[in-house]
């Protein structure tokens, strides 16, 4: 009875001291694992210095650019600075607040899937070997939980371990199913597709297998059509196979940028008719206070009327459009729908006379300017450039073949164009270019008597180097109540008093009676 009572207790201490002995080496893990999660930390808190130092560094620009943001963001160096802080430089940032540090420490803390399945923690041996039975099962809870990605390691362990079970666990067919699905879902199209192949050798009429391996095709198909296409779009010359040499610079790109540059200027013989005259359109309101007129060209008319736009009303037109801002858009020709295209590159806002006394002001204004009637004009366009921004040469007028140009207006083509303080503007068919005045406007017309676009009045917006550009522009159509011309001295009709415009319709001209004074033509100039 003792001698059983001592065995009894010698085998319960030998037990015990084997599990000890066992513990001992879970406390060797443990350290490792302590050790690397301070390691962790550490390197978390290094992240978060160096991001403290970014913020920093972005908020002292921030506040140097809100204490006078027209300064700041005219300054081309800062202007490019910011922009480089919003691209290049944040994306570092992203970087950094994306990098998973830790990453590298769970790798030295996380086990395996073949560590575990041989029964190993850190390297130490605990217990048995998991079976292929047992590590399909845990793939299929990974599965079941949306993780595919430890789904495909326990299946894949699984089908090692079944080629190496005497009497197999697990049917391979059931690890080849979870095995494909999961790699789809990694995105692997082909090896699911292989896998899913290798389980029909297996299992001809498996349904869900025969279902996977059409819907695998059809989507390696779709890929494959996509990718061609991707690649002609790379072989193609710029601009598609629509490009031709002539399209390649349509209006005389190389001129527009000479003139942008200040190279040509108007010959002496061309400036000496040029003339400078207070004019009142017959305007009772405007005896008082003429306007004053710059001529700018000759044939075709291109008129510079100054001090028309007051520094409230800039102001206004300002306030009310920039929450408005959009990426300003072209009229296709063919469709007449809107689009975006890079050879404009600004943003616009509209504004109508309703919003504010000062846009109906202005709206007042060009028809006191012009003579003509806005009733039917379009509503005040106001556009912002920034460092970059411009519009290459260009018509405002729409051409005989494009039919659909401002058809949903019903308003007919446009017949003039008045452009607020004037930005640098430039005409290549004419050679002019026009700097920038603020509250001044330039006006022309944009058809003949007859009615078809007068090809001179092409004209471009100079990309901007410095500072930013504010226009807006009033664009005056041939149909509405009481339309008339204000024929400014030269008129290409010959003193007729009416003409048929492209659409058969007949517009009545008054000739104007004007109040003028000759000035010094250097009005421009302060």
């Amino acid at each position: 009875m003792t001698s059983l009572l001592l065995l009894t207790v010698g085998f319960a201490n030998c037990e015990v001291f084997t599990a000890l002995a066992e513990l001992e080496n879970l406390l060797d893990t443990e350290a490792v694992l302590i050790s690397t999660l301070e390691n962790y930390i550490r390197a978390e808190e290094q992240k978060t210095d160096l991001l403290k130092r970014y913020v920093d560094i972005y908020q002292k620009q921030h506040n140097k650019a809100t204490d006078d943001v027209q300064t700041y963001v005219s300054n081309p160096i800062n202007a490019y600075t910011l922009v480089k802080r919003l691209t290049t430089d944040w994306k570092q940032v992203e970087t950094l607040m994306d990098t998973d540090i830790r990453a590298d420490y769970v790798a030295n803390i996380s086990l395996d899937t073949s560590s575990l399945a041989r029964g190993e923690i850190n390297g130490v041996k605990y217990s048995s070997e998991l079976s292929a039975a047992d590590c399909f099962e845990l793939g299929r809870q990974s599965y079941n939980n949306g993780d595919y990605y430890h789904t495909k390691l326990w299946m894949r362990e699984a089908d090692a371990r079944l080629n190496r079970e005497a009497n197999e666990t697990i049917d391979r067919s059931d690890i080849l199913e979870y095995l494909a699905f999961s790699t789809y879902k990694q995105g692997n199209l082909p090896l699911a597709l292989d896998l899913t192949n290798k389980l029909l050798e297996i299992l001809p009429t498996h349904p869900r297998a025969l279902g996977n391996k059409v819907y695998y095709e059809e989507e390696m198909e779709k890929t494959l059509v996509k990718k061609g296409r991707r690649r002609i779009r790379r072989n193609r010359p710029r601009g598609g196979k629509y490009r031709t040499p002539a399209m390649a610079d349509p209006y005389g790109k190389e001129h527009y940028e000479m003139l942008c540059r200040g190279e040509i200027e108007l010959p002496i013989e061309m400036k000496s008719k040029l003339r400078c005259r207070y004019i009142n359109n017959n305007n009772p309101f405007l005896k008082i206070a003429p306007f004053k007129v710059e001529e700018a060209y000759l044939k075709p008319d291109l008129l510079i009327f100054h001090d028309v736009m007051s520094d409230s009303e800039i102001e206004t037109v300002k306030r009310l459009a920039t929450p408005r801002f959009r990426r300003a858009t072209v009229q296709n020709s063919q469709t007449g729908e809107l689009e975006i295209a890079q050879y404009r590159i600004s943003k616009s806002a509209w504004l109508k006379e309703e919003e504010h006394k000062h846009i109906d002001d202005i709206s007042q204004r060009v028809t006191d300017m012009t003579g003509l009637t806005v009733e039917t004009a379009e509503e005040l366009q106001v556009v912002n450039y920034g460092i970059g921004g411009h519009y290459e040469p260009h018509f405002d007028f729409a051409r005989r073949d494009e039919k659909n140009a401002f058809k949903s207006l019903g308003t007919g083509n446009r017949i003039a164009t008045v452009l607020f303080y004037v930005a640098l503007l430039c005409s290549p068919a004419i050679g002019v270019a026009l700097w920038p005045k603020k509250g001044t406007a330039a006006f022309w017309y944009n058809l003949h008597a007859s009615g078809d676009g007068d090809k001179l009045t092409r004209h471009a917006a100079c990309p901007v180097l410095a500072g930013v550009k504010w226009v807006s522009n009033k664009w005056i159509h041939e149909r509405g109540t009481g339309v008339q011309e204000a024929l400014y001295i030269r008129t290409a009709t010959g003193g007729s008093d009416s003409v048929m415009n492209r659409e058969g319709i007949t517009i009545s001209l008054y000739k104007t009676v004007f109040f003028t004074l000759i000035l010094r033509c250097d009005l421009h100039i302060e």
